[in-house]
């Protein structure tokens, strides 16, 4: 008889849990920022000029929102895109910073 040969191991499917896709962080600042100001989900989304549900969406992390969504947004939020981005941005190297004995050295 032949030799056995093992198929290889398939790729992963599921990206790791510490490292947050973009759309998700951007998603939970503007929740978060909504939430700090007191205002609802369809006040936010009329002035933005988008629909309750697509806002919702996207404060999911479920959309990826173009950069004029983002703007409408932000700007309905009283936030300037630039201010957005360095939140999310901080918030991702937050959430990737090294962890262990190792990070202690860093």
């Amino acid at each position: 008889m032949g030799e056995i040969i093992a198929f290889p191991a398939p790729a992963p499917t599921v990206r790791q849990a510490t490292e947050p896709l973009w759309r998700e962080a951007v998603g939970h600042e503007l929740r978060a920022e909504r939430h700090r100001a007191a205002r609802t989900l369809s006040d936010v989304a009329e002035v933005a000029g988008v629909s309750t549900q697509y806002l919702s969406e996207v404060e999911r992390g479920r959309k990826e929102p173009s950069s004029e969504v983002l703007g409408a947004v932000a700007g309905a939020l009283g936030l300037r895109l630039v201010d957005l981005t360095v939140r999310v941005s901080r918030s991702l190297r937050a959430s990737s910073a090294p962890t262990g004995p190792l990070a202690l050295a860093a």
